[in-house]
């Protein structure tokens, strides 16, 4: 999985809109500038997650920006995958399953692909916008051992 600087962008302005969820709407400037983004690109974003029904816009002189849901409902999975499409690394977890089938000699390899996208979807999944501008940390998910490196092994790597 690899994130865009779109999908980076847009992370960082939906968490400075998760911060200030109780103020309101938030000009567009003063998102980009408290998130350090350039505007022209943001607005660009913005009207992404508009027709995606995450955000909002309101017009007039106390208008801006604004979630159109708690920060506690908007989950990270649901903006990297507006921004940048599907969390595994060939596409979807369907494909990694359909290559899994029809070569056996790779399976075992497909199959620990398929374990690093499920483990980073139940990350995302399960973190909300809330929790990481509340700095609360999310549980992480248990893996299995037999993914699980051992330091000797690394060394002989």
């Amino acid at each position: 999985m690899k994130i865009s600087q779109k999908g980076l962008y847009a992370l960082q302005a939906m968490m400075t809109l998760a911060r200030r969820y109780q103020q309101g709407p938030i000009k567009i400037r003063d998102i980009a500038s408290e998130s350090d983004l350039p505007v022209k690109f943001l607005a660009l974003i913005l009207l992404e997650l508009k027709h995606a029904r995450i955000v909002e816009s309101a017009c007039g002189s106390a208008g801006g920006w604004r979630l159109r849901r708690s920060p506690s409902e908007i989950r990270l999975s649901e903006i990297i995958r507006m921004m940048d499409g599907p969390l595994a690394p060939f596409g979807d977890a369907d494909r990694l399953r359909d290559l899994m089938a029809q070569d056996v000699n790779h399976r075992e390899l497909y199959r620990v692909f398929l374990d690093v996208r499920d483990a980073a979807a139940r990350i995302l999944e399960n973190t909300s916008l809330a929790d990481i501008v509340n700095d609360q940390k999310p549980p992480r998910p248990k893996f299995h051992k037999r993914h699980s490196a051992k330091k000797n092994d690394l060394k002989e790597a």
